[in-house]
């Protein structure tokens, strides 16, 4: 099941297209595609049946006494012509188009129409500066028998068409994450071509049209400008307007959403359009470690309404997408949204995923007075910037620039508590989080705990550059008021998160105060330290209460600054006030940080990321 894109007026479209047509241009976006061709092979040779995007005329002064090129090339010199299609674009300098000016059609044809043996596999060409990613297909026809009237004895018609190709090209240093992509792409169109041919050869009717009107149109006009027969094409042609399509949308909004023969629909989106934070795109890679990496304290963002969701799903839709998108709320973790739509976990994870690969949710942490916040550094701060004109407009009497000046240092929601404020005053606080957070204006801080013992006398004392990350950054007191509840009972300071498997917890230690077995269990899990780190730890007043000894023992594996409270308090099933009283007793020999979650820090932070 796959999302369309979301719905917008004409205007919006049209100003989103030539954006991203204009950005695409003037800084090589390598993420698009520079055109999308098809060719077949066949009886009749190897043919190109239709390219775009298709002919194009330079407005370079110097290019008015170039040499005439082949008028089905991308790109030809001459006048500026009129464009219909309202596709123009810039030629001088140099667009992505004439990086395959210079490939004509029978070129195109022969180069792309490869031989039976590369059927079904992924096709890459690289020449110059442009790269051809294709999925070519062998047509499996079943053979037809027609019966004509005079002559009653069946017939076997021969197949004109063997393969068919729908090859992109791109430019040559794209990412290696995009090619694949394009690769995807081609073969599910490809799958679906190879579908509607054996039900009903609409590949072969829409092939020999395309041929029939190149065969048809004079390639000259009267007054002798070139003149391509692909423009002629695209209005009668259903296949080459979802090529044109198809191309269009990986331009603009990544995705694409075809009906092929108004049948079989193929759906796509392309990841580096839709993620993007603060201009730089989320590899596909390190979306999908996010993927893997949620848990059930996690929560899920709706970044759209619930109304423009259920839009633009289709009619044979998952109502388990349905209740989800329905029951779906920012202070609700994954775990209770499978209660309260009594769904299995394992399925809301899936629908989750799906959510946040289409672009239409990201994962964050319910929202919760203990949740701290701080104002992204690369949040648009103007004063009459675009956001800010939206959020005066949601939120009246508000100003977005006063907002966010609360968050210029890190500070929880639970000082933004007034008891004197009405509730609605709270619900409003609430939405006007919720909406920064889905614009990537606000970044959450988490906390961790580091273990760091004091050296001793006769060791050096550590530098700064050699202590771990976790100890190196800026912590904040845990001491925050938790009298305020802005989500579920689940995210309260007093609730525990309830694991569905314990096989990764810490075994848990027998009942019986300061029995032997206990001791002995203490001390083995005491033992990754060393001498001197076991007797400082001794040698602190709350150890001598056994039962501290043993929680702290227990949590000893997580102090290393990679494990926040959220997961230490799921996997350990604890409370957070358990957690905070044990740090306290500790504090001498434990450094409390608060610094964003590496696992969903990536719809947060607008920086490039590696795989």
């Amino acid at each position: 099941m796959m999302l369309s894109p979301s719905a917008e007026s004409p205007n919006d479209r049209n100003s989103l297209y030539s954006q991203s047509q204009n950005n695409r241009h003037k800084s090589g976006d390598k993420t698009s595609p520079i055109s999308v061709i098809l060719v077949s092979s066949g009886s009749r040779g190897n043919k190109l049946l239709f390219r775009y995007p298709f002919q194009r005329t330079a407005d370079c002064p110097s290019s008015l006494s170039a040499k005439p090129r082949n008028p089905y090339a991308l790109n030809t010199a001459g006048d500026v012509q009129e464009d219909p299609d309202g596709d123009s674009r810039e030629q001088c300098p140099l667009t992505d188009e004439q990086l395959v000016a210079g490939f004509s059609d029978s070129i195109l044809a022969t180069i792309l129409a490869t031989k039976n043996d590369m059927c079904g596999k992924k096709f890459e060409l690289k020449i110059d500066n442009v790269r051809f990613v294709g999925h070519p297909t062998h047509l499996q026809h079943s053979s037809l028998i027609q019966v004509s009237k005079t002559d009653p004895s069946p017939k076997r018609e021969t197949p004109t068409m063997i393969l068919f190709n729908v090859v992109f090209a791109l430019r040559a240093n794209a990412d290696p994450s995009v090619i694949s992509c394009m690769h995807n792409l081609s073969r599910r169109i490809a799958i679906a071509l190879q579908h509607e041919e054996r039900r009903c050869q609409y590949l072969t009717r829409e092939a020999k049209l395309m041929l029939s009107m190149q065969d048809e149109i004079t390639t000259t006009t009267e007054n002798g400008t070139p003149q391509s027969p692909f423009r002629q094409i695209l209005p009668k042609c259903k296949l080459a307007r979802d090529l044109k399509e198809a191309y269009d949308s990986l331009c603009t909004t990544g995705v694409v959403r075809l009906h092929i023969n108004n049948w079989l629909e193929v759906s796509f989106c392309l990841p580096h359009k839709i993620h993007r934070v603060g201009g730089n795109y989320i590899p596909p890679e390190a979306l999908e470690r996010c993927l893997k990496a949620i848990r059930p304290y996690h929560a899920l963002l709706l970044l759209e309404s619930e109304k423009a969701l259920l839009d633009q799903l289709p009619l044979d839709c998952s109502p388990a997408m349905v209740r989800l998108i329905k029951t779906c709320s920012a202070v609700k973790n994954l775990q209770q949204l499978a209660q309260d739509t009594d769904l299995a976990l394992l399925q809301i994870f899936q629908i989750a995923a799906h959510l946040v690969y289409w672009g239409k949710a990201i994962i964050i942490f319910p929202l919760c007075e203990n949740n701290v916040y701080m104002l992204s550094p690369h949040a648009n701060i103007s004063l009459y910037s675009a956001l800010a004109k939206q959020f005066a407009q949601q939120f009246s009497g508000h100003d977005l620039p006063s907002v966010l000046a609360k968050f210029s240092l890190p500070v929880s929601l639970a000082e933004f508590r007034n008891p004197l404020e009405a509730p609605a005053q709270e619900a409003q606080l609430i939405q006007m989080v919720v909406w920064m957070l889905q614009r990537r204006l606000l970044i959450q801080l988490h906390t961790y705990v580091c273990l760091l013992i004091p050296p001793t006398e006769d060791e050096p004392t550590p530098k700064v550059e050699e202590l771990p990350l976790a100890a190196r950054v800026g912590g904040r007191s845990l001491s925050t008021p938790s009298a305020l509840s802005f989500g579920s009972p689940t995210s309260s300071d007093d609730m525990t998160l309830t694991s569905p498997s314990m096989e990764n917890s810490s075994a848990e230690l027998l009942p019986g105060g300061d029995s032997p077995l206990n001791k002995r269990m203490t001390e083995t899990l005491l033992a990754s330290l060393s001498e001197h780190e076991r007797q400082v730890i001794l040698n602190i007043p709350a150890a001598q209460n056994p039962e501290d000894l043993r929680s702290f023992a227990r949590l000893l594996h997580y102090f290393r600054g990679h494990h926040h409270l959220e997961e230490i308090m799921y996997n350990e099933n604890m409370r957070r006030s358990q957690l905070k009283t044990l740090f306290d007793k500790f504090r001498s020999v434990l450094i409390v940080t608060n610094h964003e979650d590496p696992i969903i820090s990536i719809f947060q932070s607008p920086m490039e990321y590696t795989a």
